[in-house]
């Protein structure tokens, strides 16, 4: 027995170091062909590298390997940033770690000092989502009474936690973009003036469209710019808790009447964002986007991928080209699988997000105790954080390092170029505002892939074991 794992163990080694075990490809200079410095950021499926940089001082070279080629004449849209959501119970479990424990903590997440993974995009909950301890509202009232006016707007609910560890994380980035979605309106705005389900009721369009405003106002007197909106997370559930149905004409409504127009009364220029639900229903942006008149106002559409396909992402793009798409949320369930949700999450969302035009792609959610709480009654109970958090113990889960993957090199203001790419070989690559090419590449296959990147006369040979995913920056 002893004899065979160390013959295992160094056959992964030689694999990983030169691929050894196969003549076509080989450790040494090739003469023939320019070699290009370049790092190399790898995570394999069997974690014998989760997102390490690799040594690349000697260069490999490879017999017929697979091409990708750089086109830097072909562009695409502008990133925005990578990261997660930053829920009001992943706020809470890091309020609760040791003061040097949670600066760590967040200088890891959140800082771009070329040692840490830089997330460079959050989405936090307007009001409550199903990832707080309980349900609440910036103004909730006994029932029977209203306040059109807001003026019982307060923002106590989120001052324990959530405000001030977003303190903690401009003070780290002060430029991170913020993403605010709401899961619910107050609950006396409703028609079943409940938390799960119910509509917005017509008469309190006005009201909710002056509760969006004094959020992102008082947000800013906070020190905290809300860069965009969502109108409403996940519109067509009405069973989370807390959640609110808005269908695609009642969208285009509030959006035309209310909230555009009194963003622009009151100097807001918060991005407004529409639809933030599922690639199977892409009726639905189109829908808003349709009407001029609510057209002028909105930056975008959101997507998640609990259901559809990615690529249906590009059909909201090419009936409205000129709007911009974003992908808001998609969970990995509790415990995990690293390997398959490695290169899920990789090849479906970071790179087949990008290619099909998204500006951010955002994991669910920061962070969980080991129980995978807190969350509301009815809430999701498997969600698995980005992190596990127990006490001051962290446990880096499979979201941290497909996020890594991108958001420490891919950096907001990166540009998307054009690349070839195949079904065994996915990649998406990004031009940097200094300059830097980044290559995002999975190996979607079932053996090791040898393959060259090949950017004008720059040459980079390669390759990744069969699930593996590369980083690559020249």
């Amino acid at each position: 027995m002893k004899a065979t794992l160390k013959h295992r163990l160094l056959f992964i080694f030689f694999v990983t170091i030169s691929f050894s075990c196969d003549k076509s490809l080989e450790n040494g200079p090739d003469t023939n062909e320019p070699q290009t410095t370049f790092e190399f950021w790898l995570s394999n499926p069997d974690k014998s590298a989760m997102f390490q940089q690799q040594n690349t001082s000697k260069p490999l070279t490879a017999t017929n390997p697979q091409l990708i080629e750089i086109n830097e004449t072909q562009t695409f849209q502008t990133i925005d940033g990578f990261g997660c959501a930053l829920t009001g119970g992943s706020a809470q479990l890091i309020n609760q770690m040791s003061a040097d424990a949670k600066s760590a903590l967040l200088k890891e997440l959140f800082a771009f000092d070329g040692t840490n993974i830089g997330m460079s995009y959050l989405r936090i909950s307007i009001g409550a989502s199903d990832l707080d301890d309980h349900v609440f509202s910036y103004n909730d009232l006994p029932a029977g009474q209203t306040d059109t006016a807001m003026a019982n707007f307060t923002l106590d609910p989120d001052r324990t936690h959530l405000i001030p560890i977003l303190k903690q994380i401009l003070a780290i980035n002060p430029d991170i973009k913020i993403l605010g979605s709401p899961w619910s309106a107050p609950l006396w705005m409703k028609t079943n003036n409940g938390s799960i389900g119910g509509s917005l009721k017509l008469q309190y369009y006005r009201a909710y469209a002056k509760y969006f405003v004094k959020y992102i106002q008082e947000m800013k007197n906070e020190g905290i710019r809300i860069d965009a909106i969502t109108v409403q997370n996940e519109p067509l559930h009405g069973g989370n808790n807390p959640s609110m149905v808005m269908q695609a004409a009642d969208q285009a409504l509030f959006i035309k009447n209310y909230l555009g127009p009194v963003f622009a009364a009151n100097n807001i220029d918060t991005k407004i964002i529409i639809y933030d639900h599922n690639a199977d229903r892409t009726d639905y942006p189109i829908t808003v986007l349709n009407d001029p008149d609510a057209k002028k106002y909105i930056d975008g559409s959101a997507f998640h991928l609990y259901g559809g396909t990615i690529e249906m992402l590009s059909t909201v793009h090419n009936a409205h080209p000129d709007k911009h798409l974003y992908f808001t949320e998609q969970w990995i369930g509790a415990p995990g699988n690293y390997p398959s949700d490695l290169s899920w999450h990789i090849k479906t969302l970071f790179i087949g997000g990008t290619l099909n035009w998204c500006r951010n792609v955002l994991e669910w959610n920061l962070a969980a105790d080991p129980n995978q709480n807190p969350h509301t009654d009815g809430g999701c109970s498997e969600c698995l954080g980005v992190v596990t958090i127990n006490g001051n113990v962290v446990v880096r889960n499979p979201a941290y390092y497909i996020i890594a993957h991108a958001s420490k090199f891919i950096r907001p203001g990166s540009v998307r170029i054009g690349s070839t790419g195949s079904a065994n070989l996915p990649n998406v690559v990004f031009k940097t505002t200094d300059g830097k090419k980044v290559a995002l590449i999975l190996n979607n296959g079932q053996t090791a892939q040898a393959f060259k990147i090949k950017d004008g006369e720059k040459e980079i040979v390669s390759f990744l074991n069969a699930g593996a995913v590369g980083t690559y920056i020249w």
